[in-house]
């Protein structure tokens, strides 16, 4: 065997091993994608019934609260990111850190600081290799996320809203994720949490148009806001997480089918060209041997004169 065809033999017989690598990735992902839709689904309805809650209240009470009070001056925005921790899953994680720039230049030139909040490790290696400031970052969970990974990062949010900005608080809340539409689409969406936009709040749970009733709060308005805002900013991000979850498991599945069927194109090229070379040896072998006989042919005619 020549030593192109070799060189060829090895490309083929790695690039199918690559082959069978991404073909099984892009199985699990297929898996991975039934299981969080049915948790999106799941979610959503506790989340809706949650804004129609607080729709409610907010509407049935002349309370200032954090939670649907729009602060006259805002000074300062949390802007909480969810990226993936891994990657295999084309421009998923790159898409949703670029419209986290977009809404923090946005946020900036309306004259407020941008504190950052990452979930994922592409996002936290992202800021961190432009050495900019993280608040607090979440990693380990963006695959399969819980509600119980939501409350984690609901926490130190909450916190900084119902802070002072003086001593670190926020006057705003929004999250940036990939929103799952299809199997074949993913959109980045920026959406602010708090203060909560009652008309949006509205449509999104279906009450927009209709006359709500009037409601008695015990012990007051301002106490069922407090219960009802960890609650809203813990679902709301929960169902974020699992949307993000699907999306980057539909991104990973389509990236590997890609990877997939390149991989295959390649493998089919690579057999043309040592097919190309195995039957130039072949030529060359026959062309060696007819040369070989022709010329021992002319040596025995030779000796018999």
């Amino acid at each position: 065997m020549g030593a192109q065809l070799r060189v060829y033999k090895r490309r083929i017989k790695s690039v199918t091993a690559t082959k069978k690598i991404t073909k099984a990735m892009e199985m699990i992902a297929a898996s991975r994608i039934v299981k969080a839709q049915r948790q999106v689904a799941a979610s959503t309805p506790y989340a809706t019934e949650l804004t129609r809650a607080v729709t409610a209240v907010a509407t049935g009470s002349n309370t200032k609260h954090p939670l649907t009070t729009e602060v006259d001056a805002p000074v300062r925005a949390a802007i909480l990111l969810i990226t993936s921790d891994r990657g295999l899953a084309g421009g998923y994680s790159a898409n949703a850190i670029k419209a986290a720039e977009q809404l923090t230049e946005q946020l900036r030139g309306e004259g407020k600081e941008v504190d950052a909040y990452i979930v994922g490790r592409k996002g936290v290696a992202y800021y961190g290799f432009r050495e900019r400031k993280v608040t607090e970052s979440w990693t380990g969970f963006t695959d399969n996320p819980t509600y119980a990974d939501a409350k984690k990062v609901a926490g130190p949010l909450i916190a900084a809203v119902q802070q002072d900005t003086a001593e670190g608080g926020v006057d705003e809340l929004h999250i940036v994720f990939t929103e799952f539409v299809s199997m074949l689409t993913q959109t980045p969406v920026q959406n602010r949490l708090l203060p909560l936009s009652l008309e949006k709040a509205a449509e999104e749970s279906g009450t927009k148009g209709e006359i709500l009733p009037l409601f008695d709060f015990e012990p007051s308005a301002e106490d069922v806001l407090d219960a009802l805002l960890p609650r809203y900013v813990e679902s709301r991000i929960y169902n974020a997480l699992l949307q993000a979850a699907a999306s980057k498991h539909a991104a990973t599945r389509r990236a590997m089918k890609s990877a997939t069927d390149n991989a295959g194109e390649l493998i089919k090229s690579l057999s043309r060209l040592a097919n190309a070379a195995r039957q130039a040896e072949i030529t060359q072998e026959i062309s060696e041997i007819v040369g070989g006989a022709s010329a021992l042919a002319d040596a025995t005619a030779g000796s018999d004169k």
